[in-house]
């Protein structure tokens, strides 16, 4: 059975803790001192990641940084995967007829969307690129937090708080749980007239290799045209839209409980 090469471990890493606090440089001591290294492997890896590119530095004092053509390659990975959202979201709104959009977190409490896909023709709802939601725009909200832990979901409900849109919006503490949980169990959320009462919407989730939220799938049409009789039809569609994604771009869902 193959083993870990150390010093490709160390590499890994070390690149891994300079990546978390990117683009402010680390210190060469901090590096040391966290990861437990000898200080002189330290150094020597870290000189063949900045002469391969992958790190770079001012100076001791000046700490380590990301690298030029590790940068370069992180870019064309953000390509490549924007293509493949595209490609995917294009493929939905075709079959629906309805938008569909990727959000991303936008600052602590707000969405932000990223890419949509809007093949639809006739009157229809639709969004722009670079549109916000808030934060607990319903089926946005669930679709990103119900894979989250619970007290931790708790927390950002107490601070941002839960808008009431419509008079069906959900927003009792114990009703908001219950709904976070069905949402988990079946894939996908669902929102009938709780963001507007002229229209509807249901949303999945896209996880990263960690099997974290990374970004959320969105559908919205008229409440006439999506709503309790079909809204789970259309709530699979969207569900694994979500999982191709993850899938293609190497993923790992995250199992509900």
């Amino acid at each position: 059975m193959a083993s870990d090469v150390p010093a490709v471990s160390h590499a890994v890493r070390l690149l891994e803790r300079i990546a978390r606090d990117w683009p402010e440089p680390v210190a060469s001591g901090v590096l040391i001192e966290e990861l437990g290294l000898n200080r002189s492997t330290c150094y020597n890896i870290l000189g063949t990641l900045q002469r391969a590119g992958w790190t770079a530095s001012r100076g001791d004092r000046g700490g380590w940084s990301l690298g030029p053509r590790l940068l370069a390659m992180a870019r064309v990975s953000e390509d490549w995967m924007s293509e493949i959202v595209q490609q995917e979201l294009d493929a939905l709104s075709q079959r629906t007829g309805f938008i569909v959009f990727a959000v991303q977190r936008h600052g602590p409490a707000a969405y932000s969307v990223l890419a949509k896909g809007d093949r639809g023709t006739g009157v229809r709802i639709t969004v722009g690129v670079g549109d916000t939601f808030p934060f607990s725009a319903p089926a946005i909200m669930r679709a990103f937090h119900a894979w989250s832990d619970e007290a931790e979901v708790s927390r950002l409900i107490a601070r941002h708080g839960l808008e009431t849109f419509t008079e069906e919006t959900v927003t009792a503490p114990m009703a908001v749980r219950d709904v976070l949980r069905a949402t988990r169990a079946r894939g996908y959320a669902d929102s009938v007239r709780e963001y507007d009462l002229g229209q509807s919407g249901v949303a999945a989730p896209v996880f990263d290799a960690r099997g974290r939220v990374s970004m959320v799938i969105c559908s919205l049409a008229f409440s006439s045209e999506l709503n309790e009789s079909n809204v789970e039809d259309y709530g699979e569609m969207i569900r694994e839209c979500g999982l191709r994604i993850t899938e293609r771009t190497g993923g790992t869902e995250k199992i509900a409980d």
